[in-house]
């Protein structure tokens, strides 16, 4: 079976022998290969231009035998291509070239067209949809409404992101138009990827846990769903929640195929709750990709025996992959999945 079809039956909770393999962020600076070619490009250089994006794509699938490639992109080129572009601190984090503090920022913010300045990333997984042809699966992303709202309203990277909750809650109105203009542009943007090549799209609902209890809905949740709904029967959805555990419910009825959920949850008690319908993703522990093989090879071994019992198990961590991940962790990662049987 190849990588691509495993990736699609997990997805659609289809019996399988073992678990599909990719990894969040399996594109980066662990590697010596992408470290080399960041001497020459920029990260932003690198995401704008097709060819580059390819090439950092498939660094990882030349390493590890993963069944699916993720485009190395970025959540933040939407509201670039809406008119407020990012770049980073010198010593790290998001710093965006404007912070929205009122509904004349947001009025900045241009729909129209927008889709059509992403084309680079359609391009590239159009590069990539050739290259991977019927064998790997081919994964597209980007951020939730609410996600891209806390850097758009914070400015950049924050601790807690308090602007964006004081602008949700202060100035609804405002807060409103924001999100209509964002979900707007990711539906354009998302059919854009599906039609590209994209097999499944995962929506990084990163901060949704942010949102109190009574706003969860009205903040993140509902934009999820016009984005489910507008998308419904095009491509499969994954959605990945961070510290999630009390809403899984909630996510779960947002209508997308899968639940992506952090390693701070149990994976099969989830699974078990959310039942047979919708599929789920992860979530091992990134920090284990920095101590060594024999412990990743023990913790993901219990983790693909306590989801045997269920169909619809997509094998992830529970968030992206760090700068310090050892490669031999990874090797020794991708080697346990490949070489699991749910039969043994």
């Amino acid at each position: 079976m190849t990588g691509r079809q495993r990736i699609l039956d997990a997805l659609a909770c289809k019996p399988l022998d073992r678990p599909p393999l990719w990894i969040m962020r399996q594109a980066g600076r662990y590697l010596p290969e992408y470290r080399a070619l960041k001497e020459k490009y920029s990260f932003l250089e690198m995401v704008r231009e097709p060819t580059l994006a390819k090439e950092v794509t498939l660094q990882p699938l030349a390493r590890f035998p993963l069944d699916a490639a993720i485009v190395f992109s970025d959540i933040l080129v939407v509201p670039e291509a809406m008119g407020q572009g990012y770049g980073f601190h010198d010593k790290g984090g998001i710093r965006m070239d404007f912070a929205i503090e009122t509904a004349h920022d947001v009025d900045k913010l241009e729909v129209e067209g927008a889709a059509d300045r992403l084309d680079y990333v359609a391009r590239t997984l159009a590069l990539l949809r050739e290259s991977l042809g019927n064998e790997k699966a081919l994964l597209g992303f980007c951020g939730s409404p609410w996600t891209l709202a806390c850097y758009a309203i914070d400015g950049g990277s924050s601790a807690g992101f308090p602007r964006t909750l004081a602008f949700a809650k202060e100035q609804p109105h405002a807060f409103n138009q924001l999100m209509e203009k964002f979900t707007a542009v990711l539906i354009q943007y998302l059919r854009r990827q599906a039609d590209a090549g994209a097999d499944a799209i995962q929506i990084f609902d990163t901060w949704g846990s942010l949102c109190p209890d009574d706003e969860s809905e009205a903040w993140s949740l509902r934009w999820i769903r016009e984005l489910t709904s507008s998308l419904r029967g095009e491509i499969p959805l994954i959605l990945y929640a961070k510290d999630s555990a009390n809403k899984l419910k909630e996510l779960a009825s947002c209508g997308t195929t899968c639940l992506a959920l952090d390693h701070s949850i149990d994976l099969a008690e989830a699974k078990q709750s959310l039942g047979s319908e919708i599929s789920v993703q992860g979530n091992l522990d990134p920090e284990l990709l920095e101590s060594d093989p024999t412990s990743v090879r023990s913790a993901a071994k219990d983790l693909m025996s306590r989801m045997s019992p269920y169909d619809g198990h997509v094998f992830n961590l529970g968030h992206g992959i760090r700068p310090t991940a050892r490669i031999d962790c990874v090797e020794e990662l991708a080697k346990t999945v490949l070489g699991y049987s749910s039969g043994n």
